[in-house]
Formats: C-alpha cells, structure tokens, sequence
C-alpha cells in the first residue's frame, strides 16, 4: 500500500518508519513550505493542494503533524472521507484484539492498548506509551513517549498527555487541555486548561487551541 503523508516533519520521519515496517512505502511528503510539486528521491514533495494530483484508489493519507489543532485544521480542509485515511500500527505495538483504533491513527513503536480500550480518530499513540484497559480516548489526541493510561481513564478530544505523564484510574481529563510531562494526574481535569506536576494542579487556562 502507497502512503501520502500531509507535514514533512520530524514527526512523520517516526510515521514513515512505521509504514516502512509494515512492508509499505510513502510516495509523497506534502507542506505548505513547498511552492510546488517537484519529485526528491523516491517521494514526490510539494503544498498540501498538490493532493489532488496525487491521491488515487490504492493510496491512502495520514496527518503527519503533531499539534493537535493543527492536524484537525488540516482535516478540515481536506475534506475527505474516513476510508481515505490510513491507520498505521507499527509492528511492535501491543493491541488488544477487544479494543478499537480509529482511522487516521498512528501506534507508534512499543505502545501497549490494552483490553476494550476504544481510540478514536487521527489519535497518535507515541513511543512506549500504555493504554490499559477500558480506557477512551477520543478524536485528536496526542499520547506522548511512555505516559500511561491506567484502567478506565477518558482523555477527551484535542488534548495531549505529556511524555512520561500518569493518569490514575478512571480519571477523566476534559477536551483541548495539556497534561505536563512527567505530571502524575490523580484526580479529574476539566476542558481547555493546562496542569503539570506530581500531583497535577492546574496551572493556566488554554484561551486558544495553540495552548
């Protein structure tokens, strides 16, 4: 299967291995810091609309850029339906055959998800990170290297939990807030703010989506 990733990235490097483990190969690289379409090696490169060129029945695209907001902006623009995206899971991740992973997803490199976990759509999964069991979490939302979800935790959308950041069970975290990495959570956080630390305690309002 071919793959168009949309941001030329640090980010879709990791993307781009994980296809590449899977027996599969990125054909383009698409930014807006490209004037043009023009070919690089094996990949074509060029701005977003270049797509259009590019996109066909065998191909599917993933949303290579980190920032929450910025990825659903670009989904946004795009307008495509849910079979166009790809869902990427690198061969040493660890899913649960009793969850769900949504489309447009990434699983990075030794994630664990574990049973009746539901991931929902253009989620990222980083590096070595935990999803116990029972756990939700929604649409555009970033798990950082290593955090860990324990049992029946809910991340709500848009929100990142931070590299090496703890969630105690159940706890639910609101929509568009940042959890600080290495932050231990143990009790819930409401939308749209930021907290860190061990316990973590709120430390601003996130007025924008940018934080």
């Amino acid at each position: 299967m071919n793959y168009i990733l949309i941001g030329d990235s640090g980010h879709g490097k990791v993307i781009e291995d994980c296809i590449r483990a899977n027996g599969h190969q990125v054909i383009a690289k698409l930014d807006d810091k490209y004037p043009s379409l023009f070919k690089m090696g094996s990949y074509m490169k060029g701005p977003i609309a270049s797509i259009e060129n590019l996109l066909d029945k065998k191909t599917k695209v993933v949303i290579s850029i980190g920032h929450n907001a910025f990825r659903q902006k670009i989904i946004e623009r795009l307008q495509l339906t849910e079979e166009r995206y790809g869902t990427v899971i690198h061969p040493s991740a660890i899913i649960s055959a009793s969850s769900k992973i949504g489309y447009g997803t990434v699983v990075m490199p030794n994630v664990v998800v574990n049973a009746d976990s539901v991931v929902g759509n253009h989620v990222i999964l980083n590096t070595s990170c935990i999803v116990e069991h029972d756990c939700t979490v929604q649409n555009f939302v970033h798990i950082s290297p290593s955090a860990v979800l324990t049992g029946g935790v809910s991340v709500q959308e848009g929100t990142q939990i931070g590299a090496r950041a703890s969630v105690n069970p159940t706890v639910e975290i609101g929509k568009w807030t940042m959890i600080g990495a290495g932050s231990a959570v143990i009790q819930n956080i409401p939308d749209h703010v930021t907290a860190v630390g061990v316990p973590a305690k709120i430390i601003k309002e996130r007025r924008t989506l940018n934080g």
